[in-house]
């Protein structure tokens, strides 16, 4: 009988993964069940329902010292999915499993009450580390179509529950391997050709889209930011196959992957006014990735934008610019990518009706200062089109439906997106290993080789820079701009023209 039986599992920080090797031991002396090695409460319930699902098999427990120690201690480790390995060390130390063979697994799973392996957080990201460790994996039955992304390499184990695991290793049951499972199709997106009037809303939509761009709407209630905001997905090109690994793992993590599916579609996430910090950037007791992680390569869309917490909208600010969110702990640092693309909506003021004179309230135009003025300037300053939609008219609302809809802009929006990724393929890694895909993530020397405009368009740009008063971040957002309305052109170079467009689309901050 093994004296002390290992078995391989893992922790998580953020989406990085970490081995962590399960340690059990029956020993004599006063009969008792310890996990140590810094577990948190649903890890240390563990033990009751490893115990109720080995009695539910016909085991019992041996009346011995069990101890289990998950190492490294120092490492807190989170989560229901050590029940399985913590089931599976006491079976291979009461010699119902060959060691061997176990040891050629990770393994996670929660255990219910009957021995049935429920669904766990994390199986995508821990699936790839398995095949980049030379190892299988053993996971619920449920969560077996998203370990399955990992490569056709790895042996996977999806059972659906304990006693069909313990059969396949004695030789009496064959578990077959799961297949990937992709999300099912959704109802297409809403139609651009709903939206009546607003051109310019709708031209601005489509450069948002083409370069990934973060967009500001600023109109009264109804004039239709909400609508417009609502059909950039439908303007998007679909997750390629990389994209939709990495957005997966993320949501994998948050444990929101139905039926282990792989995302295809680019994520829309639609946080409400009253979220919290931890909801919105990440964190909380048990550390999770917030909304603009879950919108990771997609839209995040925040609507009412002002009514946000001021220090909510602050903690925005190194995400949009890193494209990374950082959750600090008391003795680690979690990071989770936020490579998001930010459209926001909000009223000219809290009445939302400053330019009718017959609606607005009587302190206007002041109100519009102290209302824009919940809003900070850096943050202005990282919000590349900024576009006024000004109401709706009767006469635009009697209109038949626009001739172009979603399908025809998003065709020169797929267009100018493979403009920029052969672009930026040739260009590898930059910098520090991150992969540009589009215009809005060009910067230092790479944006200056793409996006230098001609000499009339530079003249243009130094000059309304000067007037503008233009930070140098503001700068460099026209410029992305500009290389993005000349892909939608077709143009090789950036011209005057599309720096002028460009700069259309700049706003002052209040009280700059």
């Amino acid at each position: 009988m093994v004296v002390v039986a290992r078995v391989n599992t893992v922790a998580f920080q953020g989406i990085d993964v970490l081995g962590i090797d399960v340690q059990v031991q029956m020993s004599g002396g006063i009969v008792a069940f310890t996990v140590v090695g810094l577990p948190d409460k649903a890890v240390g319930e563990s033990r009751e329902r490893v115990r109720a699902a080995l009695h539910a098999l016909g085991l019992a427990l041996p009346a011995k010292r069990i101890t289990v120690n998950l190492a490294p201690a120092d490492v807190l480790k989170e989560g229901s999915h050590f029940d399985l390995p913590i089931a599976l060390g006491l079976l291979t130390v009461m010699g119902v499993l060959p060691d061997a063979e176990i040891a050629r697994y990770v393994a996670l799973g929660e255990l219910a009450l009957d021995g049935a392996l429920t669904p766990v957080a994390g199986v995508l990201p821990a699936a790839i580390d398995a095949l980049a460790n030379d190892r299988g994996l053993i996971c619920p039955a449920a969560c077996g179509g998203e370990a399955a992304w990992a490569g056709p390499e790895l042996d996977v184990l999806a059972p659906a529950n304990l006693l069909a695991l313990i059969n396949h290793f004695k030789g009496t049951q064959v578990l077959t391997p799961p297949k990937p499972r992709l999300q099912e199709q959704d109802a297409p997106p809403p139609d651009l050709r709903d939206v009546k009037g607003n051109e310019t809303a709708k031209r601005a939509l489509e450069v948002a889209a083409a370069g990934s761009h973060n967009l500001l709407m600023v109109g009264p209630p109804g004039s239709g930011k909400s609508m417009l905001a609502a059909r950039l997905p439908g303007l998007l090109p679909p997750l390629d196959p990389a994209e939709a690994l990495e957005v997966s793992m993320i949501h994998s993590v948050g444990g929101l992957l139905e039926e282990g599916r792989l995302l295809r579609q680019r994520p829309y996430r639609a946080p409400h006014q009253s979220a919290s910090l931890p909801a919105l950037v990440g964190g909380g007791t048990r550390a999770r990735p917030g909304e603009i992680s879950l919108a990771h390569q997609g839209v995040l869309f925040l609507d009412e934008l002002p009514e946000f917490p001021r220090a909510l909208l602050e903690a925005l600010r190194q995400p949009l610019e890193t494209g990374k969110a950082v959750v600090s702990r008391a003795n680690h640092h979690v990071t989770y990518p936020a490579r998001v693309q930010l459209v926001a909506a909000m009223n000219p003021c809290r009445c939302g009706h400053l330019d009718d004179a017959s609606l607005a309230c009587a302190r206007a135009p002041k109100c519009a200062a102290d209302y824009q003025s919940k809003i900070s300037g850096p943050l202005f300053d990282r919000i590349d089109l900024h576009i006024d939609v000004p109401a709706v008219s009767p006469a635009d609302l009697s209109l038949p439906p626009p001739a172009e809809g979603s399908a025809d802009i998003a065709a020169r929006v797929a267009v100018a997106r493979a403009i920029q990724a052969e672009r930026y393929g040739g260009f590898g890694p930059y910098p520090a290993g991150r992969a540009v895909r589009t215009n809005a993530e060009a910067d230092g020397e790479l944006l200056e080789k793409v996006a230098s405009p001609d000499a009339s368009g530079r003249a243009l740009l130094t000059e309304a820079a000067e007037r503008l008063k233009l930070s140098a971040r503001g700068y460099h957002r026209v410029m992305r701009v500009g290389r993005t309305l000349a892909d939608l052109d077709g143009a090789e170079g950036v011209r005057r023209r599309h720096i002028a467009e460009a700069l259309s689309y700049r706003r002052i901050a209040p009280g700059r």
